[in-house]
């Protein structure tokens, strides 16, 4: 992708981080179950371990990206995300609606549940971590400072962009849960693609050979 299609890259990397919608889960996590049938004491209970978990697989990213590398653990993360993100997409696009929101009967709630707990695991070893360890490692120095910040602005939109559109989204979450498991999917591709792996290679040797790549 050469010099200046690394940056690309980084920016691609920054929007998907975003675009799959772990934040919806963080920000609207309380709004969102109690939309589903549970109470607001049991909503509260599950942002919180919803939260627990996120660090907690942060850990695992930690063990094992110097291990397995760090295009690898995308790629899994990736996998992860669309299954799960495609499982609730399914549960609440076949919910019925009782004035207008959506209500799981049955086993469906606890599925949901867990399929946002197992999202949260594959984004917490993967994409939430890594995404950061990649932006640190790829970018050559003389453009360093511009492309982070770059990077750095496109999730701040990716973000932006998700959090205000996921309100009016609210009462037809399973189009909100296929979009991101639609963007779980492209990121797949993209990394699979686009994404070179920089475990146990210098900066030195990735940056010259970048320059190598640019030249016509």
């Amino acid at each position: 992708f050469g010099f200046y299609g690394v940056v690309w890259v980084g920016l691609g990397l920054s929007i998907f981080q975003q675009f799959v919608g772990i934040n919806v889960i963080f920000y609207y996590s309380n709004v969102l179950w109690e939309a589903v049938g549970f109470d607001e004491s049991s909503s509260f209970t599950i942002t919180v371990i919803t939260s627990i978990v996120n660090i907690a697989t942060t850990l695992i990213a930690i063990a094992l990206i110097d291990k397995i590398g760090r295009k690898p653990l995308l790629l899994i993360g990736s996998a992860g995300m669309a299954v799960t993100l495609a499982t609730m997409a399914i549960i609440f696009g076949t919910a019925t609606l009782v004035d207008g929101k959506p209500v799981l009967h049955g086993a469906t709630g606890p599925i949901a549940l867990i399929a946002a707990n197992l999202f949260v695991v594959a984004f917490g070893m993967s994409w939430g971590p890594v995404v950061w360890v990649l932006l640190g490692e790829m970018f050559p120095n003389r453009i360093r400072a511009a492309a982070l910040g770059l990077a750095a602005a496109g999730q701040w939109a990716a973000n932006w962009l998700i959090t205000v559109t996921f309100p009016g989204l609210r009462n037809v979450l399973g189009v909100a849960y296929g979009f991101y498991a639609l963007c779980a999917v492209l990121s797949f591709v993209f990394v699979w693609k686009w994404v070179r792996e920089t475990k146990g290679v210098a900066l030195e040797d990735m940056h010259a050979e970048l320059l190598h790549d640019d030249k016509p």
